[in-house]
């Protein structure tokens, strides 16, 4: 049986990208109007996963997927 307090943790959505979709910025391209803050990049390479400082959404790169390197 869970507690009370494990039914009001927020669940995260977690956005997952391929290394196709670098470099990752929020909002994204197909964010709704209503969600829409100052654009920002994301740094996913240390980690392979990253949040917005504006909306805390959570960007993760796919399972098997390499960066790019430049």
């Amino acid at each position: 049986m869970s507690s009370a307090s494990e039914k009001n943790v927020p669940q995260i959505d977690i956005i997952e990208l391929s290394a196709d979709d670098l470099p990752v910025y929020c909002p994204g391209p197909h964010a709704p109007l209503w969600s829409m803050h100052p654009r920002v990049y994301i740094d996913i390479s240390k980690t392979g996963m990253g949040s917005c400082p504006y909306c805390s959404a959570t960007y993760k790169l796919k399972e098997g997927e390499k960066l790019h390197s430049h």
